[in-house]
């Protein structure tokens, strides 16, 4: 369809509209960590992660503090159906002509022409006096077909709440993330200042059940279906939008996220779940690394492999333990507890299968995982070893209290 200018110009007035409505319906209550990590004067800024987390309540949260009564920058989302018969770059010019100077671009993944990247590029490259801030999906590779996009851009990604954070959504607390060698040496002193303020523990077990993603707290009654919504919503209407993936293959997956998640935890043996699932094992190991980019799963591969990319992992994991119970609500404890040390050490550390323990962290600490029963036995000779220990609120030694990992950003 063919609209003229006057038209044009009309609906983009409308888009200003919408931005400035969201903007001025965002809250400054709770701002997550990655805030004040991002260099926001980089010309270029993306923001990946998982559906959910808060990409775009970060967005909006930067306009309302830079730009709260200024038309300056415009919030879009490239999902909407205007950029069915329109180009961001035509938005983008407007924008600039009008005095414009950041453009905060939301759902990149979804762009229905298939060609942001270079629509991105030329708009950085046509108009240097504009600075743009887009997410995308956790699924976007970061690779060779990127790499004129990459020199411009800085990358960064937004991980769901840690437990930290989830104390200051509750009202609980502000406390300051701690560095995970501050956490080895000072886990008694921590531990000590922070159970003297609030009752860890249940809240730590809230946490694990319903804290991971932002939006728990708009109508917890039903934040289990949501969850599974998100799940659908990723590989129906994102995956498609990044892979070339069949349907078949995507009820495929989903049986294949009910497996992990009832398995305690999963060491796969691809062959046999390509059975179980009716298809070939190189069908599942790609499944698998879908799963992987898309934020649904973590994988571990041993510390002396380098060929991840063809070679099954050592274990697998949901990607947090909100997860788990909204797919298989009597998960395993001990699944539940290594899933949540995994998905905490992540965001920061590099992490590996141990043969010895349940991790490697880094490739330097060897971390086993348990409740207040669990002993040294299986890393007893193993240099800088730890134990995890849940249900405590104390360590002692090299026993630390497995809730104080969800300091760590």
């Amino acid at each position: 369809m063919l609209h003229n200018k006057n038209y044009i110009n009309m609906e983009i007035t409308d888009a200003y509209i919408n931005s400035t409505r969201l903007v001025n319906s965002v809250s400054m209550a709770h701002v997550r960590y990655l805030y004040d990590i991002i260099d926001w004067s980089s010309r270029m800024v993306c923001i990946k992660g998982a559906r959910g987390v808060g990409k775009t309540t970060l967005m909006l949260q930067r306009m309302k503090q830079l730009f709260p009564k200024s038309e300056q920058a415009i919030y879009i989302s490239l999902d909407d159906l205007w950029f069915t018969e329109h180009r961001l770059i035509d938005l983008a010019e407007y924008h600039f002509l009008h005095g414009g100077t950041h453009l905060f671009v939301d759902e990149v993944h979804r762009y229905p022409y298939n060609n942001w990247i270079q629509e991105l590029k030329n708009i950085y490259d046509r108009y240097p006096e504009l600075h743009i801030v887009f997410t995308g999906s956790s699924l976007l590779q970061i690779d060779f077909s990127m790499a004129d996009l990459s020199r411009r851009c800085v990358f960064y990604t937004l991980q769901g709440l840690s437990f930290r954070e989830y104390l200051e959504f509750e009202g609980k607390g502000k406390f300051t993330a701690l560095p995970l060698d501050r956490i080895l040496k000072e886990h008694i002193y921590i531990a000590t200042d922070i159970v003297s303020k609030i009752t860890i523990i249940p809240l730590f077990e809230e946490y694990l059940r319903h804290g991971y993603y932002p939006f728990y707290k708009e109508a917890p009654a039903s934040y289990p279906l949501r969850l599974q919504q998100v799940i659908t919503t990723i590989l129906e209407n994102d995956l498609p939008a990044v892979e070339k993936v069949e349907y078949v293959s995507i009820k495929k997956m989903k049986r294949l996220l009910m497996i992990v998640s009832q398995m305690v935890p999963f060491s796969p043996n691809m062959t046999k779940v390509g059975e179980s699932i009716e298809t070939t094992r190189q069908a599942v190991t790609r499944m698998f690394q879908l799963l992987e980019r898309a934020a649904l799963l973590i994988m571990l591969y041993s510390e002396k492999n380098n060929m991840q990319q063809l070679t099954k992992p050592e274990k697998v994991y949901l990607e947090n333990t909100n997860l788990m119970y909204a797919l298989a609500p009597t998960s395993d404890i001990g699944n539940i507890r290594e899933t949540f040390f995994a998905n905490q050490l992540k965001a920061n550390h590099t992490i590996t299968f141990s043969g010895q323990g349940d991790f490697r962290i880094d490739d330097t600490y060897t971390f086993e995982v348990g409740g207040k029963t669990k002993n040294f036995e299986q890393i007893k000779d193993i240099p800088n070893s730890y134990l995890a220990i849940d249900n405590v609120e104390y360590g002692t030694g090299k026993r630390i209290p497995l809730w104080l990992f969800g300091f760590l950003y």
